[in-house]
């Protein structure tokens, strides 16, 4: 039997361990993780969650597939796992959102939630789904709900920080794998922001309460606990959790970026843009790629095409803004991601692969690169030869768009530099697609300035 390929991403798993065999998605767990799920599993508000699509539908499965394990469950596959640091704002709180509705309504058939992570939630296309299910635990009498300080870190203190300050979160969850303490917000959000909704209660208290349990000793602290223990109660930490509903439902952020008009105004003709879209339709008749990963998708236009002809996409920009546009397009088959090909998000904690790299995570079978190399050469400084290199890593198929240095938007960039990127050429450009790829078919704007490439790997697509 082939031997059990663990996902990185199950490295703090202590009920069990996340593995993946001919496509399929395995959980090994342990006894009292088993029997805790069988119980959990049986609940009315389980099977509701899972009848709706929020929480990832898991069966038991053979034993055989894991031995070491007391148990197996299959789980529903997540086409592309993501992570927070590369959601734009409408997905983190859609996220939050998800992650209080699924502790909600565990609550009335008397469960709690162990943690309240970011990672407990992935993306079905538009589609948040909950995915966690060995953190589910019966409700013990008197209990605090010990996720919520998690909650406050991973999902309400950078929501809030957004909404109330316009920084993105993005950079701050990517430096620091556990979110953003309290201390930190208080000290963005105060005193200015003090009675802006959910700030005085969640920041604030929180963050001189952590000061004070600092300063007091380890005895000390566990009694308080003990005592503030014995006076909570289901319905005050359902109280609570209806409360930051409301807060993070009332949140809202960002104004509009340069590049969320783009599509109204490019210097692209009507002529041009026809053209374009046929060249990427054949392209993706040809190929026809299950997953398409389309890199600078701005508003999405070309990865809404893409979803037509094929099963996914992922649509990736390192703009926010741009990002949740397409996100509040909601199509069902794209998932929007906050992501930059020039500074990619990295293996974060554990050995740096507890979560690993968007490369390692994504597999596509056609990768459009419209409109995208003229700034990472240009506007990025980086070496032609490496941006062709990199594409081609991907594997599969790919559609490039070369732009010419006489472009109005390529000439803008130059004007910016000293450098005469001498390697900018068409003839340069073609030797080092041909050094990675199968040149199949060409296409020149009428322009004159811009040409369409479909090419093929020479390596082909990667492993699954």
């Amino acid at each position: 039997m082939k031997a059990v390929e663990y996902d990185p991403g199950s490295y703090r798993d202590r009920a069990g361990r996340v593995f993946r065999r001919d496509g399929e998605v395995y959980r090994g767990l342990r006894a009292d993780a088993l029997d805790t799920w069988r119980t959990v599993a049986a609940k009315p508000f389980y099977r509701e969650l899972e009848r709706d699509g929020k929480l990832v539908a898991t069966t038991e499965a053979s034993r055989d597939l894991a031995p070491e394990w007391d148990g197996v469950l299959r789980h529903e596959p997540v086409p592309v796992i993501s992570y927070a640091y590369e959601w734009p704002f409408g997905m983190l709180r859609r996220a939050a959102l998800l992650q209080l509705e699924v502790l909600d309504r565990a609550l009335t058939d008397g469960v709690t939630l162990r943690d309240a992570t970011t990672f407990n939630v992935q993306w079905i296309g538009r589609r948040p789904v909950f995915i966690d299910v060995p953190s589910f635990a019966p409700l013990a009498e008197g209990a605090l709900w010990t996720g919520y300080r998690q909650f406050c870190e991973q999902f309400l203190y950078p929501l809030l920080i957004e909404a109330y300050k316009g920084i993105p979160f993005q950079p701050w969850l990517r430096g620091h794998i556990d979110g953003i303490d309290a201390e930190a917000a208080s000290r963005l959000l105060m005193p200015s922001k003090m009675l802006r909704p959910g700030v005085l209660k969640h920041v604030y208290l929180h963050a001189a309460l952590q000061r004070s349990m600092r300063a007091r000793t380890s005895m000390s602290v566990a009694k308080e606990i003990r005592t503030q223990q014995s006076l909570h109660s289901r319905e005050l930490i359902r109280a609570n959790v209806r409360n930051l509903t409301k807060i993070v439902d009332g949140l809202r952020a960002g104004a509009s970026s340069d590049w969320t008009e783009y599509e109204g105004t490019h210097s692209y003709s009507s002529e041009d843009r026809a053209t374009k879209e046929q060249f990427v339709v054949d392209a993706l008749r040809d190929s026809r790629p299950r997953v398409t990963f389309d890199i600078g998708c701005n508003t999405g236009a070309f990865s809404e095409i893409a979803a037509s002809h094929c099963e996914y996409v992922v649509g990736a920009d390192s703009d926010p803004q741009v990002i949740e546009r397409v996100f509040a397009r909601g199509h069902e088959r794209i998932l929007p991601l906050v992501w930059d090909l020039a500074d990619p998000s990295p293996g974060l904690g554990w050995r740096g692969r507890e979560r690993p790299p968007l490369h390692d995570r994504l597999r596509p079978d056609l990768t459009l690169a419209l409109a995208l190399i003229h700034h990472l050469v240009l506007g990025r400084n980086i070496l032609l030869s490496e941006v062709v290199e990199e594409l081609a890593a991907l594997g599969g198929d790919a559609v490039i768009e070369w732009v010419d240095r006489t472009d109005p938007m390529a000439a803008r960039l130059l004007g910016r530099k000293d450098e005469p990127f001498d390697d900018y050429t068409l003839a340069s450009f073609e030797e080092h697609l041909g050094r990675s790829y199968v040149i199949e078919r060409k296409q020149p704007l009428a322009s004159g300035s811009r040409i369409l490439y479909f090419v093929r790997s020479r390596a082909g697509t990667r492993p699954r």
